[in-house]
């Protein structure tokens, strides 16, 4: 079993288990003011495990399996038998740092919670346009293949827009924040991959 589909698996089987809302989800969603006064550190890594319902689940998981089978296996290629490691930081570090920001900014909010593995999703996705920006996005309701590197910037304007707007109850700045995380892990390991996309673009 490949580790994305591993990854995946995980997701699902503690998601499901997790949606009545119980003690578990409760001790394992993001909560920033939890964390800084019980030193639940290991929330920072729980919450990824969690999502609100199906439609919440389906759509990251769906995403996951589109775009970490790719990622997963051209760190194989490019890094050698260490590249299934290196996608396991890029994963894990993803779902981490991508709410380090909301941490910082909300504290002292008891109020605040979060879940779901949208940051360390959006970090493989962005992974993935690197590694490879000759490719394309396509939605069912916009069946028009979009180039990879014009989605990645279309993406984090209106992640950091609705992010500042705060409008919704969709965390925003970890999809953007996700996304940054993924173009900078991806470029630390081999900096030579941002030359080539940074060639193709322009």
């Amino acid at each position: 079993m490949s580790i994305t589909l591993f990854i995946i698996l995980a997701t699902v089987l503690v998601s499901i288990s997790g949606f009545g809302h119980g003690i578990a989800f409760e001790r394992m969603k993001f909560n920033a003011y939890e964390i800084r006064r019980k030193k639940q550190f290991y929330r920072f890594l729980s919450y990824g495990l969690l999502h609100v319902d199906y439609m919440h689940l389906l759509v990251n998981m769906f995403v996951l399996y589109s775009f970490g089978r790719n990622v997963e296996a051209m760190f194989m290629v490019h890094f050698g038998k260490i590249g299934g490691l290196f996608f396991v930081l890029l994963y894990i570090s993803g779902l981490v740092c991508s709410v380090i920001p909301s941490y910082f900014k909300h504290n002292k909010n008891h109020y605040y919670n979060a879940v779901g593995a949208s940051g360390a999703v959006s970090a493989v996705l962005f992974s993935s346009i690197l590694l490879y920006p000759q490719g394309s996005v396509m939605f069912i309701f916009f069946p028009v293949p979009i180039p990879a590197f014009i989605f990645g910037l279309l993406y984090l304007v209106y992640s950091a827009y609705m992010a500042r707007r705060g409008t919704d109850n969709v965390g925003h700045d970890v999809h953007f924040w996700g996304a940054i995380f993924g173009v900078v892990f991806t470029t630390v390991l081999d900096p030579a991959l941002f030359l080539s996309f940074l060639q193709y673009v322009f």
